[in-house]
């Protein structure tokens, strides 16, 4: 029997911009997740820099930290059997055209850097970023 985890997910600059905040967090909703925690935020500079370390030395860091921080961001904390896994699968690949069709990046993103959403992409990374964005006493 699985248990339930925690993961972290990032509803992206493009997506709030665009007006879809609701639609993806149904998205969430319909595929068994409850939000724990949410927030809605500007993402700084350093914390940019800070959160995407992991790919300083990538030649896209620099955009994806100007990226980051061009607009308001959705951090959400979710929960459910499998979370982990199960949130990569509803937002789909990384580059939305070879996303499957009815995933929130073929829906919402526009190319491989605006791609709508982020999603841990395991346990360990999942404790890190959560506790980036959230305190003990901010989830539920």
């Amino acid at each position: 029997m699985s248990q339930r985890e925690r993961t972290f997910a990032i509803i992206k600059p493009d997506a709030v911009a665009a007006g879809h905040i609701g639609e993806i967090i149904t998205q969430m909703e319909r595929n068994g997740f409850k939000i724990v925690g949410m927030r809605m935020r500007r993402i700084t500079e350093q914390e940019a820099r800070g959160f995407y370390e992991v790919h300083k030395e990538r030649p896209f860091y620099a955009d994806l930290v100007k990226f980051m921080t061009e607009g308001p961001v959705v951090v959400l904390a979710l929960e459910r059997e499998n979370a982990i896994a199960k949130w990569r699968e509803v937002m789909g690949a990384t580059d939305p055209k070879k996303a499957e069709p009815g995933t929130i990046r073929k829906l919402f993103g526009s190319s491989i850097e605006r791609n709508a959403s982020h999603g841990s992409d395991g346990p360990a990374t999942a404790e890190t970023e959560l506790g980036f964005f959230f305190s003990t006493a901010d989830l539920m």
